[in-house]
């Protein structure tokens, strides 16, 4: 009887203490840092067709003439249009980024974006059900990874990439990938 009233007395403060501690863990974090269990893994093999093209396909290879990035992105996402401006300036630079369209339901939608906003891709894959998406752990668009050019994913980017984020910290990471493929 003694264990049962101890649980009735401090068994709510200890859960609510639980609770505090973990909520304020939370609070802690920065939502755009999102673990990736495929971090200095190979990138993930993979057949898919081109956007533009639909007896083209690429597989994995692709992604092993980095550095370079991969931008997962869609026409239903409004984050994806704001960074697209950006991404033309990256690619104008000479940064290589690949495209991986991500469940669009429409080819045609997709290339009359491209079309409008300008194609920052060096290639473009098409994946409408996001399965090439699903192997990379992508929770939504737009991600960016980092690839090596050993074909190694090194970094995942959330959210999109504009000119403070790249300045202030994914060009180094970038500039770090291409001394390291010198």
């Amino acid at each position: 009887m003694t264990k049962f009233r101890w649980f009735i007395l401090f068994g709510p403060l200890v859960l609510f203490i639980g609770l505090v501690g973990f909520l304020l863990k939370g609070l802690g974090s920065d939502p755009t840092e999102l673990n990736s269990a495929l971090i200095d893994e190979p990138v993930p093999q993979f057949e898919v067709s081109d956007l533009y093209d639909t007896e083209v396909t690429y597989d994995q290879s692709v992604l092993h003439e980095g550095p370079l990035l991969l931008n997962v992105w869609a026409t239903w996402c409004p984050t994806c249009r704001a960074e697209h401006e950006f991404l033309n300036e990256l690619a104008s630079r000479g940064v290589p980024i690949v495209g991986l369209n991500y469940k669009d339901d429409s080819r045609e939608k997709a290339v009359n974006w491209l079309n409008t906003l300008g194609d920052p891709y060096t290639v473009n894959l098409f994946d409408p059900q996001g399965e090439v998406a699903f192997e990379f752990g992508v929770y939504g668009a737009p991600e960016t990874y980092f690839i090596d050019h050993k074909g190694v994913i090194r970094y995942r980017h959330v959210g999109d990439v504009n000119e403070r984020n790249w300045s202030n910290q994914l060009q180094g990471i970038y500039q770090q990938l291409l001394e390291e493929a010198e």
